[in-house]
């Protein structure tokens, strides 16, 4: 882990620009008016006209048609960029040269290259590299990760992850990027990224991977239906199952654990619910399930405040970021994996060539 020896930005609010003003960047507007006392919006960009004009009149901030000229008239701090993904390592870059710290929506980019280039290039300019995982702020999945490090399962046997979710054909009509391999990823890559992140940041790193892609029904260049089977280098074994064909609307988002001392399932549309927890001796944590529970009528949860919490301090100079490159690698070293392995029908060991 490299800690970088950044300046401290003290005394004002720390000043974000916003670049790509689409769907998730809702996300990330509610999470800075949250943290209006120590964070502002001083920049909003899109290459679409209707949607940076609703940007300006809904933010008040200046409004720029390209990153470049963000960047020339702007005094942010740090650049967050809700752009399609396969953008994310070009503008990550121009950003880092500039100065500035960079937060990338997931994943952060679709190639393995790309994704080393994108840390490389913020180590050597100074900055911080932040990659948004703010699935892994959600109270039932904090729980969870406290029950392996309490290492209350004793070895871990078996971890199953299902996403079944529903994505028309006119979601991927809305945009010419969506469904695209070279700007968004299929329904591991985009859908499917934080359920990815949570094999390695939960149950250790992984050994191989084994998977099969299918696009059973969409119109795209992507899969819309994935199966994958891991094994960790703890010996555990597990599997990975996504469709974006639910019929009629998005249904689950879950992760089961199953152990030598206990069994735990996080349901729900998005991880929101525990579903069942069971262990062979009990733990003051087990008090906290009923306020870890939590209603949703959205995929992407609650999580984007908490994350931009950990952004602030970082950037302030009070805490280590939670989320940054190195630890965004991980996840996209292993979709890289599963979609080598479809690709060519074999298994993929890790970790891939650096």
């Amino acid at each position: 882990m490299t800690h970088l020896r950044c300046t401290a930005i003290a005394g004002r609010k720390i000043r974000f620009a916003l670049v790509g003003c689409g769907r998730i960047a809702a996300n990330h507007l509610e999470a800075l008016s949250r943290h209006a006392e120590r964070a502002e919006l001083v920049a909003v960009c899109d290459n679409n006209p209707q949607a940076l004009a609703a940007a300006v009149a809904k933010t008040g901030a200046p409004g720029f048609a390209s990153l470049t000229d963000l960047l020339a008239a702007s005094n942010a701090d740090c650049v967050v960029l809700t752009t399609p993904s396969g953008l994310h390592p070009a503008q990550a870059i121009e950003v880092a040269r500039s100065g500035r710290h960079v937060m990338t929506e997931k994943p952060m980019a679709t190639r393995w290259q790309d994704g080393l280039d994108m840390v490389r290039a913020c180590d050597e300019a100074g900055v911080h590299l932040f990659v948004v995982k703010q699935n892994r702020r959600n109270r039932t999945l904090q729980l969870l990760k406290r029950a392996l490090q309490a290492h209350r399962f004793g070895r871990l046997y078996s971890v199953a992850v299902n996403v079944f979710w529903t994505r028309p054909q006119d979601y991927y009509d809305s945009a010419a990027w969506r469904g695209t391999w070279e700007f968004d990823g299929g329904a591991l890559m985009n859908q499917a990224s934080h359920y990815v992140d949570l094999l390695d940041w939960l149950i250790g790193p992984v050994e191989s991977v084994s998977a099969y892609t299918a696009t059973l029904a969409r119109r795209i260049e992507v899969e819309d239906s994935a199966v994958v089977a891991l094994k960790w280098r703890n010996g555990a074994l597990g599997t990975v199952n996504v469709s974006m064909l639910t019929y009629p609307k998005n249904l689950e988002g879950s992760i089961t654990v199953l152990g030598e001392k206990g069994t735990v399932r996080i349901g729900g549309l998005a991880v929101n619910e525990i579903q069942h927890w069971e262990f062979d001796a009990p733990h003051a944590m087990d008090s906290e399930l009923d306020a870890a529970n939590y209603a949703t009528t959205s995929v992407y949860g609650f999580g984007h405040p908490l994350y931009y919490d950990n952004v602030l301090k970082t950037l302030a100079g009070e805490a280590a970021p939670e989320t940054d490159g190195r630890e965004g690698l991980k996840s996209l070293e292993l979709l890289i994996a599963m979609y080598l392995s479809a690709r060519d029908g074999r298994r993929v060991n890790l970790p891939l060539s650096y």
